[in-house]
């Protein structure tokens, strides 16, 4: 992406100069160029500027993974609220432990998608394990998943003989007054097992309708990845895929403190800074690539 985008502050440099027009040829043909690339990147950043969802999954490590996704969801949560956004939950799966098989939240703020699209990715943890009688070391994964809020229906066509749809009791802000219907819905997209849960909506309709957003912004998500060739950070239909080797970033708690992003060699040994919210200079180191 900087590559492109200093390919055009160097055309536009070039149009800049008073003999641009000396060689036509070449004139015409840094023009088209210029075009193409401002087409590129117009399309390459087309949802940058609308909202996101964000969904976390634990993976492999049973309650430390399940706890380690609560603590993902805080994180991110205190990052949301010093930017002065707010959060809408989706859907929440909650474990006996007290932590998140996953959840689901929206963020409907300007450039929240561009801001954390890149977060998506498996996060590893390392401590002593609370859930340890013998107060052993124990490392757990959970994977974030960050899709645009809105995909214009042209982007992904969904044939209805390819989707799955269940609907339960809803558990979510929305089914408080109508718990003893079945509100909540989760569908399934069968040929690449990417799925959507909603239960935060009033109606099943409605819970449907979203359902079915969230399920093309996740596909529109995985093709955009496809293209770029990184099949694996949309894994998420089993846990054993969320585990050592797919990580982005690595989170020490115990022998030493540190947090790394692999991508960008970002490290601090400030974690409580980083669990406070403090993701800024992960963020942008990524977004600079």
């Amino acid at each position: 992406m900087r590559e492109s985008v200093n390919q055009v502050k160097d055309i536009e440099k070039e149009m800049s100069k008073p003999d641009f027009w000396k060689n036509k040829e070449k004139a015409q043909k840094m023009i088209k160029e210029l075009a193409e690339l401002k087409k590129k990147e117009k399309n390459k950043d087309k949802y940058n500027k609308g909202g996101a969802i964000i969904t976390f999954f634990a993976g492999a490590g049973g309650d430390d993974a399940e706890d380690w996704t609560r603590i993902l969801f805080e994180m991110y949560s205190k990052f949301v609220d010093k930017k002065g956004w707010t959060i809408k939950i989706i859907h929440e799966h909650k474990a006996e432990s007290g932590g998140y098989k996953n959840i689901t939240f929206e963020i409907d703020e300007d450039n929240a998608y561009g801001i954390l699209k890149n977060e998506s990715g498996v996060h590893r943890l390392v401590r002593v394990s609370p859930y340890s009688a013998k107060k052993l070391r124990h490392t757990s994964f959970a994977l974030v998943e960050v899709v645009p809020k809105f995909v214009e229906p042209k982007e992904i066509e969904i044939s209805d003989k390819d989707v799955k749809i269940e609907f339960s009791k809803s558990s979510g802000p929305g089914g408080q007054n109508v718990n003893k219907r079945e509100t909540a819905v989760r569908i399934l997209h069968i040929p690449t097992n990417i799925s959507a849960h909603v239960d935060s909506e009033r109606s099943q309709l409605q819970n449907k309708e979203r359902a079915l957003e969230i399920l093309k912004s996740k596909m529109y998500k995985r093709k955009i990845l496809e293209q770029r060739e990184e099949k694996k950070s949309m894994k998420t239909s089993k846990a054993i895929e969320i585990e050592w080797g797919h990580q982005i970033r690595s989170y020490v708690f115990h022998p030493y403190k540190m947090v790394k992003d692999h991508r960008t060699g970002v490290e601090t040994s400030d974690v409580n800074n980083v669990l406070n919210g403090g993701l800024e200079e992960f963020i942008e180191a990524e977004r600079n690539l």
